[in-house]
């Protein structure tokens, strides 16, 4: 088969699985603690990458400060929102709230980069905000709030954690293996979750209180949207050119729908289909534009 099927392959096969981890982690933090869920899954993907990549993670001294921003942006502070933003709020609403990942990325590119705004990209950027307003404030409109306006928060904040990984991750990638830079990220995430995961550990025993759903997430979580997932990923991303990228990342929506309805029972409101609806209207029409920016690189976990 040709590389450029395989990278092709390898990247739907990536955005399959993080689109389905949104329900599939909802589903386990029905069981087990977030951050207990969250230092176990990291500290098991970081053991198969090391055995993986134990030759190439030395890192030189100048780079050990990105790499430390890069863990605590995208897997400890992303990580932290989006599984509390997935205990409170739907979680197909998760893929749609991220995709405005690239439009994030492009609004601090005219402010750092003093990139000058152009008006089709601008148009664009208003519509999808429209509706990722719309699928957030959806409580409103439901005539009740049960925490779903603080989970749909929290998953917008984990977005921007994402994005501080995507522009840092430019910043360092090119030097060093991809494994060797997940491996780093997985066992600094894993540490920085391990004091919070202690704490909830007093109240949650992990021997007799574990079940089937909280055993699906750590396996879920090590072995697909960590190891194979990274790796499936970055495979593609060296393959392929980075304007071919971005539009995998759609499956997404598509995984977590497919997963979602018969696996927890959520349903798709009429509110929640004009709010991805906008989303995506404004990120197809502004698209051609985001090529000149780091979007494929904006991970979902």
């Amino acid at each position: 088969m040709p590389r450029h099927r395989k990278a092709i392959l390898a990247l739907v096969a990536a955005n399959l699985i993080w689109g389905a981890a949104s329900p599939i982690f909802k589903f386990a933090l029905q069981n087990i603690p977030p951050f207990t869920l969250a230092f176990i899954r990291f500290y098991g993907a970081s053991l198969i990458l090391l055995a993986m990549t134990y030759p190439y993670i030395k890192f030189e001294r100048r780079d050990w400060l990105k790499l430390f921003l890069l863990s605590v942006f995208g897997v400890t502070l992303h990580i932290s929102f989006y599984f509390m933003g997935l205990k409170l709020a739907p979680s197909i609403n998760a893929p749609v709230i991220s995709a405005t990942g690239p439009i994030i990325i492009y609004i601090l590119s005219i402010y750092l980069l003093r990139e000058k705004p152009k008006f089709k990209i601008l148009s664009g950027i208003i519509i999808s905000l429209t509706g990722v307003l719309v699928i957030i404030g959806q409580p409103f409109a439901a005539g009740h709030q049960n925490g779903q306006l603080t989970g749909n928060l929290f998953l917008f904040l984990a977005v921007l954690g994402a994005v501080g990984h995507a522009v840092i991750s430019k910043e360092i990638h090119t030097n060093y293996s991809a494994g060797a830079i997940t491996f780093w990220m997985c066992i600094i995430g894993a540490i920085t979750f391990m004091p919070l995961a202690a704490y909830e550990l007093y109240s949650f025993d992990i021997i007799k209180s574990l079940d089937l759903r909280g055993v699906v997430g750590i396996l879920y979580g090590i072995f697909f949207s960590s190891a194979a997932a990274y790796t499936l990923f970055e495979y593609g991303v060296r393959n392929l050119k980075g304007q071919d990228i971005g539009i995998f990342t759609y499956l997404d929506l598509v995984a977590a729908i497919l997963v979602a309805l018969p696996l927890l029972g959520e349903k798709i409101t009429p509110v929640y289909f004009l709010g991805s609806i906008l989303v995506f209207i404004g990120i197809l029409f502004a698209e051609g534009n985001f090529k000149h920016h780091p979007h494929h690189r904006f991970h979902k976990r």
